[in-house]
């Protein structure tokens, strides 16, 4: 997947169209999934096409918590909100298999 087709899916998702804020929300997914993807180092710098779909899906994720970041709880009109933490859900980054090496 290329990065307008990533674009273009997380304007879809989102409901966002400031191209900078998409492009900024892939880059923080793009460092999330390789922080996770390579615990010991980065070995590239860029997202394996595995991994395309769910880095839109993080950047969506963040997107709609904007505003929301560090909200414990918040009710109004009977809608309750509680985020289990402003990070990314345990689920998502499950879903990236790290990569390590064999030291000689």
């Amino acid at each position: 997947m290329t990065e307008e087709e990533k674009q273009a899916m997380l304007e879809a998702l989102s409901g966002e169209t400031d191209a900078n804020v998409l492009l900024s929300y892939l880059s923080i997914a793009k460092d999330i999934i390789l922080d996770q993807l390579y615990p010991f180092g980065r070995e590239s710098e860029e997202v394996p096409g595995r991994y395309a779909t769910l880095q839109v899906e993080i950047a969506s994720y963040k997107i709609q918590k904007r505003g929301a970041e560090g909200e414990i709880m918040h009710t109004e009109n009977g809608l309750t909100r509680s985020y289990e933490s402003s990070e990314i859900p345990p689920a998502m980054l499950r879903r990236i298999i790290p990569l390590a090496k064999v030291v000689k």
